[in-house]
């Protein structure tokens, strides 16, 4: 990509952060942000590669991934720009990794279902992902049709479920690796085997119109993972999981969630960070616009005890709250004790420069505000504005405040108790 083509991607992101809603630009179109990208706009001289073409049969029973992978090679290799079309059928896909980098740009057209196979050991190669685009640059995936990891299966061998299996990874349904430029949309993925949707060391990702669901008693089905990615945009998608509705951990930068529905799940989180005393980086993310139903959290920072590094310039606003265990959190606390013994340790990520504003709607526990912080000097410049958070009977809720000397700019319900009555002893 060009100096002038990255600049004008980077503005496009920046445009739709809230900290730069006063500059006086106009927002651009999304066609307007394509062709600033050089993504995937069609042009007169399109290749189409339909999977059916090279044998694919669209029955749901026979093995199709020979056909998705000579598709891919074909669409992968072409000087000219590529609409790679899954037609409207039932795809049955072993793990396929798309692989670039490719010599021009690809649409993904998915105008059918894409489903996983069910049998464990045809993942034996590759336990930790099942469909995965690696390396490639100017990608859409889009058409409205449906990814399903048909998960069950590994649910019920999940330690979550059965104490008696041991703990080990399962696949994510759609991976997204060092792609760059990439836009998502309109697509459904659903019950996946663990996570949903990963962007790991992505940059300039824009995700849209996605729906994403699993039971709410599904295991680590996170909806949507940010890992070590940058410039990212997520909006307009509903998300309803048996883990976090969207989670982003380390090495993610410049995050704008905005439109996002979420619930059941364990709400939109940063983190967990810290894990096994590992560095963490996470700065300037932005939810502005979520609705939260019935989830076990609304907006989440969760590290774990003896990490380090930071996460900060983080805004929480216009979100609204029903019926949720835990709206506002955070938790320097935190330790899943499936994948490491809980001990207590020295040492926290710094949190630092959290807005939450606008926020109101009902707790479903009494304190609707839980600032769990590991020490005095971990969580700094935590602001809140105008919160008003209820009891889910119209009742008052409280606020629980460790370690934290939080501002408030009036309204602000419930609110922590003077620093003099919550300092650690």
């Amino acid at each position: 990509m060009n100096t002038r083509s990255f600049s004008c991607l980077f503005f496009t992101i920046i445009l739709y952060l809230c900290l730069a809603s006063q500059i006086g630009a106009r927002t651009l179109s999304f066609d307007e942000f394509l062709r600033c990208a050089n993504i995937a706009l069609p042009s007169s001289n399109v290749l189409t590669i339909n999977v059916l073409n090279n044998g694919a049969k669209g029955d749901g029973i026979t093995d199709d991934s020979k056909a998705f992978s000579q598709s891919w090679t074909q669409a992968c290799s072409s000087s000219q720009d590529v609409n790679f079309v899954i037609p409207n059928k039932v795809f049955l896909l072993k793990p396929v990794t798309f692989s670039g980098p490719c010599k021009s740009r690809i649409t993904v057209e998915i105008s059918g279902d894409i489903v996983a196979s069910e049998t464990t050991s045809d993942y034996s190669s590759s336990p930790t992902k099942w469909l995965t685009f690696s390396g490639v640059a100017n990608l859409v995936v889009e058409g409205g049709g449906t990814i399903d990891g048909r998960g069950s299966i590994w649910w019920q061998n999940s330690c979550k479920v059965n104490k008696s299996k041991p703990c080990k990874d399962a696949p994510t349904a759609l991976t997204f690796q060092s792609c760059n430029n990439l836009v998502v949309r309109n697509i459904k993925v659903i019950n996946s085997q663990q996570i949903h949707l990963t962007f790991n060391s992505c940059k300039n990702v824009v995700a849209s119109g996605l729906t994403v669901t699993a039971p709410g008693n599904s295991p680590n089905t996170d909806g949507v993972h940010v890992s070590g990615s940058t410039n990212v945009t997520i909006s307009s998608t509903t998300i309803a999981t048996g883990d976090d509705c969207i989670s982003i951990v380390t090495g993610s930068t410049t995050i704008h969630m905005t439109g996002i529905t979420c619930g059941p799940g364990h709400g939109i989180s940063i983190g967990s960070l810290g894990e096994k005393g590992s560095p963490a980086l996470v700065q300037n993310v932005v939810v502005d616009g979520a609705n939260f139903t019935g989830s076990s959290n609304g907006v989440r920072i969760k590290t774990w005890e003896g990490g380090s590094g930071t996460a900060s310039n983080i805004i929480f606003r216009n979100i609204q709250m029903h019926n949720v265990q835990n709206p506002i959190i955070i938790d320097q606390d935190y330790c899943d004790s499936a994948v490491q013994s809980c001990s207590k340790a020295t040492g926290a990520v710094l949190i630092q420069n959290v807005l939450y504003e606008n926020i109101s709607g009902t707790s479903a526990s009494k304190n609707a505000i839980t600032f769990e912080c590991g020490t005095t000097s971990s969580c700094k410049g935590i602001q809140l504005h105008n919160i008003n958070l209820t009891a889910q009977n119209g009742g008052k809720s409280s606020a629980s405040c460790v370690n934290v000397n939080p501002q408030n700019t009036a309204p602000v319900s419930p609110s922590c108790p003077p620093a003099s009555l919550f300092s650690a002893i």
